[in-house]
């Protein structure tokens, strides 16, 4: 069975995403999430002028900004979600008085997600998706950073079939995943980005000031400031020299607030599927890419699964990876929660907060296996569109992967 092509790369963080779980009813009656991302896509053109890919990779329209804006990479630049849910009074319009750092004007409107009908299931009982194809898909897993493979790798993963029979040998690599702590919002939830508000947040935004939330039924306390420990984390500087018949030996500059590094490649070798990481263990797989608590940064770096702060350099070992293949990188950045009445010191005493804030931070950035990032550092807005109009013949970058979707 041939490998599928490299489209199917692209939607991997969606295969591997684990179900959202919903506001629990012991939490405090109103709460806020409150998600930061940076990304950058290495030598590759923004992904808002590839509506297709960007629906296919975050379900978004034509690359236009859609709550959440920041799971998936789809586009360069910063981007932010905001879910608000108050039982006090649910699914109610509030407003997000903002810092004007952060360049999106006084307020962020936020809406309740629109109603989504449910699609009926068309197959009758006892249907099913079809025979599978006789046919046969090897995966191989390979790990940690260094100019040679290691041995004992790789790891394979082998799936028959034969007559409608399907036959599994090898080491599956199950690979870990982040605690889910994503939410699934309803209409009884007010979000940012939503139908009516969709601006991207400008190349300089910044969080850092004070914030308030007002509506029907909101407490009139939810007032909170954020730091620069919740602010937008600067893009990753990556760099790269090598092939990846040689080896690819990648560079990065330290990046602020980072807490720890996780790097992610997948890849063809011939019909082969080819899985590699930057963990010196080898069941870690992209489900790692996910926002952590620091108590998991710090229990996943003393593991190995991440790379410590440290850490400005990796190598994959040559040979690995043949064909086309996308890598991933993220920065992990700190976690922000904010709680009124603060939690007394005497643990003793009741505590029933009014509200609660939950800021999470990261910065990603991806690229094409091989190319050269030479010249692929993070631009700002303003740079990225001038250089936009005195080019506006496509990239080879670009010509790439609309050449990809074609071939879905």
């Amino acid at each position: 069975m041939k490998s599928r092509p490299l489209p199917y790369l692209f939607a991997t963080p969606l295969l591997l995403a684990v179900p959202a779980s919903s506001a629990p009813s012991s939490a405090p009656p109103t709460q806020v999430w409150i998600d930061v991302a940076t990304h950058h896509m290495a030598g590759m053109p923004d992904m808002g002028a590839l509506g297709g890919l960007a629906k296919m990779i975050g379900g978004g329209a034509g690359g236009q900004l859609q709550w959440p804006d920041t799971r998936y990479p789809t586009g360069n630049g910063r981007f932010l979600d905001v879910a608000l849910h108050n039982r006090l009074d649910p699914g109610k319009p509030a407003e997000q008085q903002v810092p004007a750092g952060l360049g999106l004007g006084a307020a962020l409107p936020l809406l309740p997600p629109p109603t989504r009908p449910r699609v009926p299931d068309e197959r009758g009982p006892g249907q099913d998706m079809g025979k599978p194809r006789d046919g046969e898909m090897r995966m191989l897993f390979y790990w940690g950073c260094g100019n040679e493979v290691r041995p004992g790798q790789p790891r394979e993963f082998v799936v028959r079939v034969k007559d409608g029979k399907v036959d599994v040998s090898g080491d599956p690599q199950q690979g870990r995943y982040a605690p889910d702590r994503d939410i699934d919002p309803d209409p009884s939830y007010a979000l940012w980005p939503n139908t009516q508000a969709r601006k991207r947040a400008p190349a300089n935004a910044s969080l850092v000031g004070t914030h308030r939330i007002t509506g029907a039924g909101v407490p009139g306390s939810l007032q909170f400031e954020l730091t620069r420990s919740a602010d937008f984390m600067p893009a990753i500087a990556l760099s790269s020299s090598g092939t990846p018949a040689t080896g690819l030996d990648l560079r990065w500059q330290p990046v602020d607030n980072a807490r720890a590094y996780f790097l992610h490649a997948v890849g063809n070798r011939g019909s082969d599927m080819v899985m590699w990481s930057s963990a010196e263990v080898p069941d870690a797989g992209q489900g790692v890419m996910q926002y952590l608590t620091g108590a998991t940064i710090d229990r996943w770096i003393r593991e190995k699964v991440l790379l410590p702060p440290s850490t400005t350099t990796c190598a994959i070992p040559g040979g690995i990876f043949q064909d086309a293949g996308m890598l991933s990188m993220m920065a992990y950045g700190p976690e922000t929660n904010i709680a009124y009445p603060p939690r007394p010191a005497d643990p003793k005493q009741p505590w029933n907060p009014e509200w609660n804030v939950r800021v999470r931070t990261k910065s990603t950035t991806s690229a094409i296996l091989g190319m050269d990032l030479s010249g692929a550092m993070p631009q700002d807005d303003e740079g990225s569109r001038a250089d936009r109009e005195q080019k506006p013949e496509e990239g080879a970058a670009k010509k790439l992967l609309k050449g990809l979707l074609r071939n879905r």
